[in-house]
């Protein structure tokens, strides 16, 4: 088996590392990006589904739809079936933002396929997401208080 978690990841905090220094400037505090333009992305998103698609804990997502909410990026708005559920949307301020970090996601990813061919392009999309929904069944099972067989 060929290792290639530890490329991932340095490809992973390479550019977690820069958008959190660019997107500074824009008052966006480490990771929250990822958040604000999810939310973009799936209006009325709720924080649970939020958690799964991120892959972090619910209390993790709760602090930064917190902080989200208090800069005005993000609203919050009850359900009218279920009022404990919080649908989550993004403010006109937010969605500027969202645009912002949507452009920088489209040349971070030209960058990082810089030579590779349409095919290979593909063919590496393909293999990650087999990578990710194998990487994401375990994460199922730890956060369902499993534990793993080394």
């Amino acid at each position: 088996m060929i290792a290639i978690l530890r490329e991932i990841g340095t490809i992973a905090r390479a550019l977690d590392s820069i958008a959190n220094v660019e997107f500074k400037q824009h008052q966006l505090a480490r990771g929250q990006y990822l958040y604000l333009v999810r939310i973009a992305e799936q209006p009325g998103i709720i924080a649970d589904q939020l958690s799964k698609l991120l892959k972090v804990d619910r209390a993790t997502v709760s602090r930064a739809v917190r902080k989200l909410v208090a800069q005005k990026l993000v609203i919050r708005q009850t359900d009218t079936q279920n009022q404990r559920l919080k649908h989550l949307y993004v403010t006109e301020r937010g969605r500027a933002r969202a645009n912002l970090i949507e452009r920088e996601n489209q040349y971070s990813e030209r960058v990082a396929q810089t030579g590779l061919s349409a095919s290979e392009q593909a063919q590496l999309k393909h293999l990650l997401v087999r990578v990710a929904k194998n990487v994401g069944a375990d994460w199922e099972q730890v956060k369902a208080g499993r534990h793993r067989e080394y």
